[in-house]
This record gives C-alpha cells, structure tokens and sequence, in this order.
C-alpha cells in the first residue's frame, strides 16, 4: 500500500471523549482519560483517532458551542494533559486530529459578548449575521429560514438601551450564532487558531458543517424554509455549499502543508460535508482543497446489494476521480448505531448484528479511508428507551420529540464489570455516567469483547490487520463481479475478492485453504482464480 500519504487509506478512530473514558469521578470522559485509552486503539490496529470538541464552553451542544478554540474546558482537563495525549499518542504511532468548528460558536464567546454590546453596523457585529427585522417596528425575522435543530433561524436580542433591537443568524441553536465569513477578520482569528494547535503538535483537523460558513450575501427567503429542520440537513441551498467555501480550504491546505514543508509530517483535513450528490462532494477534494471529506452516503444506503453497488460505483467515479481517496463513514456521534440502524425486529434480535458485522468489513473492504465511531467495534446497539428527563440532546428540548434525537449513540461505553458504571469512571460504583448505561451493556464490556474471539471486536481487529498485511486492500481500485441477486462482489487486485450475501441466497465461500475473515457461516460454493477471499454474511 502507499504509505508516503498515510491519510489516503487510514483508518481513524472517533472518539467522544465525554463518553470514552472518566479519570476523575465525575462520570464525564476527560483527555486523561483517552491517554489511559489509547493502549486499547493501539491493539485494535488503528491509525488515528479523532477527538469530538474539548474547549471551554456552555456546553449547549456538548462542546459544538465553542467559547474558546485555544484552550481545554476544565471538565476535560487542561492544556498541559492535551499535549500528555498528543506525546503518548505518538509514541504508539497514532495520529491525533482534532474538531474544528468554524461555522458558529458560543453565545459566550467574547466576540459574541462584544457584538451585543456594541451598534448596530459596527465592526464587532459585522463578525456574525446582525440584520434588521420585517415589519413595521422590526419584530419579524429578516427571512424565513429554519434552524436545523427546530424553530426559527433568527433571535432578536436587546440593544444596550434596552430596546428591542437587530436579529442575529444562528442555523442550529440560538446558543450558537454563526460566523460571518464575509468578514476578514473571522478568517484570520481562524488562522491563529489552526497554527494554535498545530504547533502542539496535532496532526490534522475533523472541520464540522465544512459547506457552511458561507450564506448568500442576500439572506433571502428560501423557497423551502423547513427544509433544514425537516430532514435535520444542511440542504438550504442559501445557507449552505456556497462557492466562496472552497477558498477557505484551499487556504487551510497552503496552511497545513507549510507545517508539512517544516518537518514531513503531513497534516490531514477532512471536512464534514453535506451536499447533494457525489459529484459535488468531490469538488470538496480537488488537489488543492481537503484531503478528505466523509462519504456519508454509505451509511444512509438502505440495506440492499444494488443500493449499495451503486453508492460504492459514484464515489468511486467522482471522488476517486478527483485523485483523492473515498472516506467511508458508517457511524458517527450524530447518528443511530448500526447494529440497530440495520435491525428489523420481526427478523430477529440477530439481524442488526450480523448486517452491522457485513457492513463493517465491506467498509475495511473498499478502497479509501474509513472512519469508526467509538463502541461500533463492539458491536454496541442504540440505547432507545432513555428518560426524557435525561435527554441532553438540544433536538429533543428545541422540538420536544425523540425523533433522531442523538443522546441513544453517546451512552459511555462499557469497559469492565457487571454494573453500571462499567468501569467508564474512575469513582466508586455509585459514581453516575453523565447518561445512563443499560443493564445489558454487561454484555458488550470491553473486557469480554477482547476474551470473546467471536466478538465484534476481533472482527474489526482482525479485519485491519488484514488490511495492513495485505496489499490488495487499503488504497486502489476495485471490479464488480457478477453474482446472483442479492450479493454483492468485487474484486481488489487480482487474488482478493470481498463477497457480501445482502440476503439469504447461497453464496460462493473462498477456495479452501485461502486467508479468511468471516462475519458469518460460509456456504458451499467457490471463487475461481481468487488466492484470497473476505467473506461476509450478512443474512
């Protein structure tokens, strides 16, 4: 494999430090607790690991409300066990990236606070989105977009004579007003910010919402004001994937490769992109932009052998076109886990398991990059049924359903015991995780994983080690084999195929004697001319 660009075929780790792992007691995840972590990420195989949001902030949105980009918020520790992480990181030969979020910030940012000081018109305010309101006295919102997390875009605010006064932009909650890229000195704050962490030694940044930042310079109505709101997306095309975005990351490019120029080592971006088609997403990877951006279409093809070519076909032909690499995402802590994302209850409890262990090893399959979400490798399911009283997420107190609210997914991890806390805090037993675990989270503990050869976690294991050790895999291309319906084959090189029964049809098992990894029981049959097969049953 090439290894020179070692981002073009990694393989990263998300991890959701409030619900990986607590030092303190607190029943909150902290950084010293990722260090203690990071020994398990070393033998599971894999090659980075990116950090969720760690700054100082109100906590609105856990952590995606950032008071400020250059500094750890107390709960998570301090600047001094940032860099412990970062040095012991390296010295086991993981890369660290870290998320940005360059589109809004807190409420309680000082330039924030600076802004509802100030005039209207004046420079502090020209940071955000300040607008006068419709109307005769001012009190309708300046247009009629939707926040993507419920209600209304807009908030109006009080002036400092304590009448009422402009509205302010904030397309996710009214604690995270958005940034006004039109305004050179965003940019430049963001550039201190970038070369902040990069002289600590990071190796890269997740950019979250990176087709945003830009609105059109109009705010004008949009034809489909809900649009946002109703599919919880960024698909106003006034809002979102205006064309001025893509300078900003050819800059942060130039930025990161000057650091790599200094040293060789190579600072990787991958953004967060929601567009509407392959093709556009690949605009987001020309050479000179991002070096990846998360193909989310994987994780929302239904389960089906021909949805699943025909995503896989796209991003091979747009991305891939482009030089760069697919970055394959089945998961992240914004979306229902895939053991239960891909169970039907009617079909049995070991349904969502067996597609979810398919699922996975196609990923590690196909050529590119992937990312995994923390707990993915221990094949934990969505928690479904906690408390509405326990409920953080801002989805559920914006719009009071339970609709793709997003807490199920960011339940601490069980690493040990019988009991809740399951070993994720450092305190007593009585010690609370910040959300409740399950009972049966007994059942997924990393200490049984590991035990279990049978488990979720020796398939993802096994499986980057054979990507690792195999030349075939990682990056290159790949050849669609013809099969029966409901399978779905291809080829990587010339002697390794990937094999995916998507129903019940008998499908061919590897010639014998040949390297395997397994999801599921072979079936009797064989692939002519193939030295090695990756066998996956997800029936």
């Amino acid at each position: 494999m090439n290894r020179h660009h070692w981002w073009r075929d990694a393989v990263i780790y998300q991890v959701y430090v409030r619900s990986f792992l607590d030092s303190t007691g607190d029943g909150i995840g902290d950084l010293a607790g990722v260090r203690a972590g990071l020994p398990y990420l070393r033998k599971l195989g894999v090659d980075g690991i990116w950090l969720s949001p760690f700054y100082p902030s109100p906590q609105h949105d856990h952590g995606y409300d950032v008071a400020d980009y250059r500094d750890v918020d107390p709960v998570f520790g301090d600047l001094a066990e940032f860099d412990r992480l970062v040095a012991a990181a390296h010295r086991l030969g993981i890369r660290v990236l870290l998320d940005i979020v360059p589109n809004h910030c807190s409420s309680e940012h000082p330039w924030f606070r600076e802004a509802l000081a100030a005039a209207p018109g004046s420079p502090e305010r020209a940071r955000f989105h300040f607008a006068d309101g419709r109307g005769p006295d001012g009190g309708e919102p300046p247009n009629n977009w939707h926040a993507m997390f419920g209600g209304p875009a807009w908030t109006r605010v009080t002036e400092p004579d304590g009448r009422p006064g402009q509205w302010y932009l904030h397309m996710f909650t009214p604690e995270q007003p958005d940034w006004n890229w039109r305004e050179p000195a965003v940019a430049a704050e963001f550039d201190r910010t970038l070369r902040f962490w990069l002289d600590r030694g990071v190796d890269g940044f997740r950019i979250d919402v990176a087709a945003g930042l830009f609105k059109h310079p109009d705010l004008p109505d949009s034809p489909d004001p809900e649009a946002d709101a109703r599919t919880r997306d960024s698909v106003n095309p006034l809002a979102w994937n205006q064309p001025e975005v893509h300078g900003v990351w050819r800059h942060w490019r130039a930025v990161c490769e000057e650091y790599t120029a200094r040293d060789g080592r190579e600072r990787l971006l991958v953004g967060e992109v929601s567009v509407p088609s392959a093709r556009e997403h690949a605009k987001y990877v020309r050479p000179d932009e991002l070096h990846q951006a998360f193909f989310f279409d994987l994780l929302g093809a239904p389960w089906d052998a021909d949805a699943f070519r025909k995503v896989v076909s796209e991003a091979m032909q747009d991305i891939a076109g482009t030089g760069s690499t697919v970055t394959w995402v089945l998961n992240n802590h914004d979306q229902v886990r895939t053991v239960t994302r891909y169970g039907e209850p009617a079909e049995g409890s070991g349904l969502g398991a067996a597609r979810a262990r398919a699922a996975a090893l196609l990923m590690l399959a196909l050529p590119g990059a992937a990312y995994i979400y923390q707990g993915e490798e221990l094949g934990l399911p969505e928690v479904v049924d906690l408390p509405d009283d326990v409920l953080t997420d801002p989805i559920f107190r914006r719009t009071g359903s339970r609709a793709r609210i997003r807490d199920g997914c960011r339940v601490p991890l069980p690493w040990s015991g019988q009991a809740s806390p399951f070993g994720f805090t450092s305190g007593t037993e009585s010690a609370k995780p910040w959300l409740p675990q399950p009972e049966y989270f007994a059942e997924y503990a990393t200490h049984r994983a590991l035990a279990d050869t049978r488990s979720s976690w020796h398939l993802y294991r096994d499986g980057l080690q054979l990507r690792s050790a195999l030349d075939q895999l990682g990056e290159g291309s790949l050849r669609w084999l013809e099969t029966q319906p409901g399978v779905l084959a291809f080829t990587r090189g010339d002697d390794l195929v990937c094999a995916v029964n998507f129903g019940t049809a008998p499908v061919p098992a590897p010639v014998p004697g040949t390297p395997l990894l397994a999801s599921g029981p072979c079936l009797p049959g064989e692939l002519p001319g193939s030295t090695a097969a990756w066998w996956i049953d997800g029936s």
